[in-house]
């Protein structure tokens, strides 16, 4: 596995952090070099937030990404920020229930995923941002599904349990997506 950059950006609520969590915790399962760095506002919830995670085999030299590999955005102001820094080649993986726009560039690969509008039909509101997990695990060729359920049972915590088995069934809608 080469070194992936990856950025997830959106609103404050939409589980920006906490799906850069569950990529880097992962990736230490896997036994991988990880940083995780986030970012939010000072409104928080309805704030701007973002999450920069990198996953290598090598050490790390900086957590900070200026040309991120794939881009995760959860809403339009994100797009439209940080669309332009991903590498030529890249990919761009919008939240197409809240962003009506295409994305302009011809030199990255773009997934639309309406995970909002997923998550609510499946009775999992607030888990758009697993639905958008599960589908990048599955698409991005440097990363992979295996492994994401004891991912889940280590990232929740006990008195939240009850959300592993609703986080796991976003992941497999998300990966079974095929738009």
């Amino acid at each position: 596995m080469k070194t992936t950059q990856i950025l997830i950006a959106g609103f404050g609520g939409q589980g920006i952090l906490f799906a850069g969590k569950f990529l880097a915790y992962k990736g230490l399962l896997e036994e991988q070099q990880v940083s995780w760095l986030p970012s939010y506002g000072p409104e928080m919830r309805g704030g701007t937030a973002n999450c920069s995670v990198i996953l290598s085999e090598e050490a790390i030299g900086s957590p900070i990404i200026t040309a991120p590999d794939v881009l995760i955005a959860m809403n339009l102001p994100s797009l439209k920020k940080y669309e332009d820094a991903v590498v030529p080649g890249g990919a761009i993986y919008v939240d197409s229930t809240l962003i009506h726009e295409q994305v302009a560039r011809t030199d990255v690969t773009v997934h639309y995923i309406p995970a909002t509008q997923m998550a609510r039909d499946a009775g999992a509101g607030n888990l758009a941002n697993m639905v958008m997990m599960g589908h990048v695990l599955q698409s991005c060729p440097e990363l992979s599904f295996d492994g994401t359920e004891t991912t889940v049972q280590k990232l929740v915590p006990a008195k939240k349990a009850a959300l592993v088995e609703l986080n796991l069934k976003a992941l497999q809608l998300g990966r079974d997506y095929e738009g």
